[in-house]
């Protein structure tokens, strides 16, 4: 852990100094909507499923703290910390187990919290966070692709509750909630197409996604639509919990026996958070991108997925490059390149702070003005994000591709055993199904403890039925050797020397040079600093996906 503090405190300053780039400003925003929103949808989960046990001040608060905290002191404040789909089952299903034994629910709530609180310190000291090292893509990718069903799930959840409301609430719901995902998703089609100028596109595919939740929430109010009453999200005063108690808990308000008892609940909570939180890191530093809770009584926050990748994303400066994987009638095309990361902690600290003003009377005013079915066309957009960048969806689109007009480029093209892609392919809707299927029982609590399984599975067992080669090509390290230098490396692979200059390592150094007819697209209407384009360029030209600011995953505790 000193070491950790050691190597990211030279950097601590320029994550301030960093962030006066245009792209904070979009990232802030959309991370802000896209944490807010989901989160708010889930707290309709507990609010109905806990007895208003959790709603949505509680959900605001546990995203503030976790924003502002992880901002100002984690190791890579890159993450997006808050509420998940995974907690959120969690917590309903503690409810259901805990409560008819006549246990305070919020007391015991924060004995799991305490407990997972001690078992949190212990990873942290035995330096746990070292077996990362054999967490692939093969393991991220299933619990990527079950985050994203949850999502999906969710939102027809949301919808199919409209009912309660009334056939014409119900299907003005269904049809808000589609427009919301094709505006949305169109607007992502559109930045990253030719269409129009480039500041006009980049600003469609920035706060695209924002605008169509802010039109939308207006566009029910519209026409003969406005006598349609909508459920919208319900709330509570100001800065208050929704149930009429303190905000602080009074844990010693519950049997002995019941303290102990959730130990075994801890661990389930430890393993989620571990591997749940690690993965949302791993993620957010993946080699695309060159770069006290109970106590309270709120949900506990943790490192979100898909929201942790798509904030690097969002801060990625991009570029237009020839596409030299192109031949005969389609060269000269242009492809769109990921020059740098704006590296920074003021997006995440930011869209923390818009949390938290969140919770002032005014904004819960307009909170509640939002209809469910726009909350539950987000969740679609946000599903169907997460999937379509998914390996394992790629992978099946691969599959599902004609032969004849597959690219002889793509890297699943080089494996020589075409049955092993399906094969490996049907292995993780295996491990995606076996996660989804116990999450609809009671016995969804465990489903902590099937993630965690996928990682040994990957290590010891895929390796005797799939080639050295194949593993490489079907299964590639979910971040880059250097990222992994402080946990030892990938597994198998060679740990990167990195010299006391940040600036130099023994990998060999790329003869890319940047096109000087290359546009840097960064949101500034096309001017940028000499300093900025040299760091992002040198980056890039090292293999370096975070640059340095990534090393640690320490940050669980």
């Amino acid at each position: 852990m000193i070491d950790d503090v050691r190597r990211r405190a030279p950097y601590y300053w320029s994550d301030w100094k960093d962030a006066w780039d245009y792209r904070v400003v979009p990232a802030t925003v959309y991370m802000y909507f896209a944490n807010i929103l989901p989160a708010l949808a889930f707290s309709l989960d507990m609010f109905t499923k806990t007895a208003s046990s959790y709603g949505v001040n509680e959900v605001l608060l546990a995203s503030v703290l976790g924003s502002v905290v992880f901002a100002i002191l984690a190791c890579q404040p890159l993450v997006i910390v808050g509420v998940t789909g995974p907690i959120t089952v969690f917590n309903y299903t503690v409810y259901d187990i805990i409560t008819p034994r006549g246990t305070s629910y919020l007391a015991f709530m924060c004995w799991i919290g305490l407990w997972s609180m001690i078992m949190h310190w212990v990873l942290a000291i035995t330096n746990a966070c070292n077996s990362l090292t054999y967490v692939t893509r093969f393991s991220c990718d299933i619990f990527g692709f079950y985050v994203a069903f949850v999502y999906l799930q969710k939102g027809i959840q949301v919808l199919t509750r409209q009912w309660a409301a009334g056939e014409p609430a119900a299907y003005l719901s269904i049809v808000v909630a589609l427009l919301v995902l094709i505006v949305a998703y169109l607007c992502g089609i559109v930045g990253g197409s030719s269409l129009f100028q480039r500041y006009v596109r980049k600003f469609i595919e920035d706060y695209g996604t924002s605008l169509t939740i802010i039109f939308f929430t207006g566009f029910v109010h519209v026409g003969r639509m406005r006598s349609v009453e909508l459920q919208t999200l319900p709330t509570s005063k100001a800065f208050f919990p929704t149930q009429d108690r303190s905000w602080f808990i009074h844990f010693w308000d519950i049997d002995v026996s019941d303290v102990f008892i959730a130990i075994p609940f801890a661990i389930l909570l430890t393993i989620l958070f571990y591997f749940d939180h690690n993965v949302s890191s791993l993620i957010a530093q993946g080699t695309e991108f060159p770069l006290l809770a109970g106590l309270l009584g709120i949900p506990f926050p943790n490192g979100l997925i898909p929201q942790a990748p798509f904030h690097t994303n969002s801060l990625c400066v991009t570029r237009q490059a020839s596409d030299e994987s192109e031949t005969g009638a389609g060269k000269g095309h242009t492809t769109r390149m990921v020059d740098h990361v704006v590296e920074q902690r003021v997006s995440n600290l930011g869209q923390g702070l818009l949390t938290l003003g969140t919770m002032s009377g005014p904004l819960l005013i307009v909170l509640h003005l939002i209809p469910r079915g726009v909350l539950a066309g987000l969740f679609f957009v946000m599903g169907v994000q997460a999937l379509e960048g998914n390996g394992i969806t790629l992978k099946m689109v691969y599959l599902a591709r004609d032969r004849s007009l597959t690219s002889a480029a793509d890297p699943l093209s080089r494996i020589q055993r075409k049955r092993a892609v399906w094969y490996f392919v049907a292995l993780e809707l295996f491990g995606f199904g076996a996660t989804f299927a116990i999450t609809q029982t009671i016995a969804a609590i465990g489903f902590p403890i099937i993630i965690l399984i996928l990682v040994p599975v990957r290590t010891f067992l895929l390796p005797k039925y799939f080639t050295r080669e194949e593993l490489s090509i079907l299964d590639a390290p979910t971040a880059s050797p250097f990222t992994m230098e402080s946990v030892g490396g990938n597994h198998g692979e060679d740990v990167a020397v990195i010299s006391d200059d940040p600036g130099v390592t023994d990998r060999p150094q790329s003869s890319e040079k940047p096109d000087e007819d290359d546009t840097i697209e960064r949101g500034e209407a096309g001017k940028t600093t000499s300093g900025n384009l040299q760091r992002g360029l040198r980056s890039r030209s090292e293999g370096v996906v975070s640059a340095r600011k990534g090393l640690s995953f320490s940050t669980t505790l």
